[in-house]
C-alpha cells in the first residue's frame, strides 16, 4: 500500500513600483502576494486530500497525483442510496469503523449537511443560563455527536461534496510532506519580479478500515 506524492505551486509577479510603494497594512507587496498565494494553496491541498480523486503515478508529460481520501475508503461504505443523510446512516457507519478497529473521533461534513446533523437526536446538548443584564445567546448548532462509541466532533468543511459524509479516526490519517514550502525567485522580468511557491506532499492512511464514508447522499 502506498501514495504518490503530488506538488501543488503558485506563481506571483510583482512590480518594482508596487513593492517601493508604503501600503497600509503590508510590509511589502511580495510579502502580501506570497501570503495569499500560501493561502490559496493550503485551500487546493484541502480540497485534494479529502477528495475521491484517483492516485496517479504520471508521466513525462503529465504529473503525478495523490489519491484522495475518499479513493482509500472501500472497507466501511454506507450507500445513501440518493436520499438525505439519516441518523441510522450516520449510526451504521462509526459501527462498520469500530468494529474494524478504528476509533472514529470526527464527522467531517459539507455545509449542507452540517445542518442536518444538527437534527440528529444524538447531538450534545447544549444550555445556557440565561443573564439578567445582557443579551441572551441561543446555541443553533450541533458540535458533539454521542455515538455508542464514543463522542464525534462534528466538523463542516466547505470543499467537501453535499454527497458524502466522513466518518474519521485522526490517528489513521495525515499529511506527509517530501519539500515543505519554499518561496524560489524566478527569472526577472522587465521591471517586475516573479516568485514560486511551492510544496510536494501527500496523503498517508494508516489503516482505512479505521474509517467510514456515507455517500451518494442529496
Amino acid at each position: 500500500m502506498g501514495n504518490y506524492t503530488q506538488i501543488s505551486d503558485k506563481v506571483i509577479q510583482v512590480s518594482t513600483t508596487d513593492d517601493k510603494v508604503d501600503k497600509a497594512g503590508r510590509s511589502t507587496e511580495t510579502a502580501y502576494q506570497l501570503a495569499k498565494a500560501s493561502a490559496e494553496i493550503k485551500r487546493d491541498m484541502e480540497k485534494i486530500l479529502l477528495s475521491d480523486q484517483a492516485q496517479d503515478q504520471g508521466t513525462s508529460t503529465t504529473a503525478r497525483k495523490l489519491g484522495g481520501l475518499q479513493s482509500w475508503l472501500t472497507t466501511n461504505v454506507v450507500d445513501g442510496g440518493g436520499v438525505a443523510f439519516t441518523e441510522d446512516m450516520l449510526k451504521e457507519a462509526v459501527l462498520k469503523a469500530y468494529t474494524e478497529g478504528g476509533e472514529p473521533t470526527m464527522l467531517l461534513v459539507s455545509p449542507a449537511q452540517k445542518q442536518v446533523v444538527s437534527t440528529f437526536t444524538g447531538i450534545a446538548a447544549q444550555r445556557y443560563e440565561a443573564p439578567k443584564s445582557s443579551p441572551t445567546t441561543i446555541i443553533g448548532s450541533a458540535d458533539v455527536y454521542l455515538s455508542d462509541f464514543g463522542t464525534l466532533q462534528v466538523v463542516p468543511d466547505r470543499f467537501l461534496d453535499d454527497d458524502v459524509a466522513l466518518v474519521l479516526d485522526p490517528s489513521m490519517a495525515n499529511t506527509a510532506y517530501l519539500r515543505p514550502f519554499k518561496q524560489t525567485k524566478l527569472a526577472k522580468m522587465g521591471d517586475s519580479e516573479k516568485h514560486l511557491l511551492n510544496v510536494e506532499y501527500t496523503l498517508v492512511v494508516k489503516n482505512e478500515a479505521a474509517h467510514a464514508m456515507v455517500n451518494n447522499l442529496v
